[in-house]
């Protein structure tokens, strides 16, 4: 069994409204058992939403620990949606024991090793987004998809 981020299989479920479908993702794992996942709505965040960075020189694992915030472009504050989107997908994980989880790149939630740098202006910089941060944290098999 392996997770998938919703986008990257088709679910309209970005702060604009539309998905990231990756085709070829879902023809490599058309013989496994895919449980999808959306931290941000898991979080409570409604589609569509304001698109969030995780802050200027902070990244997930700062989020983690209190010293980091999610901001949305219009000032506002999401941090708990995205720490409690996190917590949720983690204890998922942790019933399910997925193989591997699939997390769409450079997502404030999901980006491995790859997040906006919270300017909103399209730049990217070095780091983990919450729910990669606290998936690889807890020991979990996570491949980035662009």
């Amino acid at each position: 069994m392996v997770f998938v981020s919703k986008c990257l299989f088709g679910e309209n479920c970005k702060y604009n409204g539309g998905n990231n479908l990756r085709k070829k993702l879902q023809e490599k794992l058309s013989d496994e058992e895919v449980v999808l996942i959306c931290p941000e709505c898991e979080g409570g965040l409604p589609v569509p939403r304001a698109p969030s960075e995780i802050e200027s020189g902070f990244c997930g694992a700062d989020v983690i620990n209190g010293s980091g915030r999610v901001l949305a472009k219009n000032g506002k504050d999401v941090t708990p949606e995205f720490l409690k989107g996190a917590e949720s997908v983690l204890k998922l994980a942790k019933k399910l024991s997925p193989e591997k989880i699939y997390l769409k790149q450079s997502s404030p939630s999901c980006g491995l090793g790859l997040i906006y740098d919270g300017s909103f202006g399209g730049v990217k910089k070095t780091g983990n987004g919450v729910t990669a941060q606290l998936l690889a944290d807890n020991g979990f098999n996570i491949e980035a998809v662009e």
